[in-house]
């Protein structure tokens, strides 16, 4: 506790007397939001899905090597990744940057549920994380040039985050080991830099194969593949009650035949397994694989199995998730202007909840008692290199992720607004780090001291390449 208490009093002690020297810098960023909002919404309107995020990689690549970043490509076997960097020596501040969309979540910048005429939205705001991270490494990469001081700043580049993992492949392949702190941060309906855990998470998808036959002239020739599916989930269904209270587990039947008066020789279902720790995880998954064995069995088909994702829970920093949290606060959050009031009060109707707008305008109070929610792959990065974020409000309170509502708005200046606040606080942040590398000495020992000594990444998602199709 004392060696807590006396980083902390450092870190207040960086604030106040450096301060001063980044105002400029983060000034840039706020002279620069035009142009910022111009690539994030460019890439809302791309809306590519995860490992197709083409256009998406090649516009931040660009506005990243536009400002002398040393681009290296296809990183990780991965076509869409890259990692950009400037700078040279210590310390070496790391930015995540993801950009792909969701599938079936188009929607128009309106307050009210409209397709804008394509099959995926960014209803997780990645379009937004992307770009203000970019900023963040442009802000200190400026900073490193006009001090004169040395440092590495890189960006990373990372797709596929819905479900795909890219961070696990780039982990795995290595590209953080020369990393001494990794900063990400993500849209959300409030500001906030809490301690917010995330789930492990496994993901595959089950493929059975039967006998096609005439579903009326011939059925006892036939074995339905999509029987083999329904007895899988009606088994899944049943383990619900017999798994721990935090499990999650989900399925979506991706396949499952082509005309009803045809018996499906080919079933498809795609799982996701959830848990707080990677070990139940593990666990669940494994008693999944079973049901999917013992479906095949009883129903003469045949099954195999993808792994398409496996992510680790997330490792908090006691040193950098306060030092982010301050940082946010000293930046704080912004005004709607009068149009945008009265989307955000449309939006905040449709959900069915009032408008309160306390933690856009302002930042939520830090807390070490949240809740996993959803699952992230900037936890296997988290295993890796002490590693802190934060939220920033890019859309209308109350509002869920993967919603319609998130779509729109990410599309209007309510997301452009709060990305903003997310690059200033990155920014802010990594200027910081850069200036006091005893925060990042204490840093690595409390990062050390949590995840044991005598830890080793093995990925949840083993030797498997990148599952660069698992959209299609």
């Amino acid at each position: 506790m004392r060696l807590y208490l006396n980083i902390i009093s450092l870190f207040i002690f960086t604030v106040s007397s450096a301060q001063s020297n980044y105002k400029s810098i983060l000034k840039d960023i706020d002279n620069d939001g035009e142009a910022y909002s111009k690539i994030a919404q460019q890439i809302w309107s791309y809306a590519e899905m995860g490992y197709q995020e083409e256009q998406s990689s090649a516009l931040l690549q660009k506005t990243l090597a536009d400002q002398g970043f040393e681009i290296e490509t296809g990183v990780a076997e991965i076509p869409t990744a890259f990692v950009a960097r400037y700078g040279s020596g210590q310390p070496v501040i790391a930015i995540l940057g993801e950009y792909d969309a969701l599938p079936g979540l188009s929607q128009q910048a309106v307050p009210y549920k409209s397709s804008n005429n394509g099959k995926a939205g960014h209803a997780c705001g990645h379009h937004l994380f992307g770009t203000a991270s970019a900023a963040a490494a442009i802000s200190i990469k400026n900073y490193l040039e006009k001090e004169g001081k040395s440092g590495t700043v890189k960006f990373y580049g990372c797709p596929a985050e819905e479900g795909g993992s890219g961070k696990v492949y780039m982990t795995r392949a290595g590209l953080f080991d020369d990393v001494d702190v990794v900063l990400h941060w993500h849209a959300d309906n409030k500001n906030a830099a809490s301690v917010r855990p995330a789930l492990a998470n496994k993901s595959a998808k089950f493929r059975f194969y039967g006998i096609s036959a005439h579903a009326a002239g011939a059925p006892e020739k036939g074995r339905s593949a999509l029987d083999a599916v329904e007895a899988m989930n009606a088994m899944i269904n049943m383990m619900r009650e017999h798994v721990s209270e935090s499990t999650r587990i989900h399925y979506v039947i991706t396949r499952g035949g082509e005309a009803p008066n045809v018996v499906p020789d080919f079933a498809e279902v795609y799982y996701y397994a959830r848990h707080k720790t990677r070990a139940e995880v593990i666990n669940v998954f494994d008693r999944i694989v079973n049901a999917a064995k013992g479906a095949a069995l009883g129903t003469g088909t045949e099954m195999e199995y993808e792994m398409i994702g496996g992510t680790h829970e997330l490792l908090f920093n006691d040193v950098l998730q306060p030092m982010v949290h301050k940082n946010l606060q000293s930046i704080g959050g912004y005004q709607y202007t009068a149009e945008e009031k009265v989307f955000a009060k449309k939006i905040a109707e449709s959900l069915g909840e009032p408008l309160d707008v306390q933690f856009v305008e302002g930042v939520a109070p830090y807390s070490e008692s949240a809740k996993a929610g959803g699952s992230t792959d900037v936890g296997d990065v988290s295993f890796a290199v002490p590693t802190a974020g934060l939220r920033a409000a890019t859309w209308v309170p109350g509002t869920p992720a993967h919603s319609w509502q998130a779509v729109a708005a990410g599309g209007t200046s309510i997301g452009n607004k709060g990305m903003i606040i997310a690059a200033k606080t990155l920014a802010l942040t990594g200027m910081q780090l850069i200036d006091n590398p005893k925060i990042i000495k204490a840093a690595q020992e409390n990062f050390i001291q949590k995840r044991g000594k005598d830890f080793q990444y093995i990925p949840m998602l083993g030797d498997r390449k990148p599952a660069l199709n698992y959209r299609n």
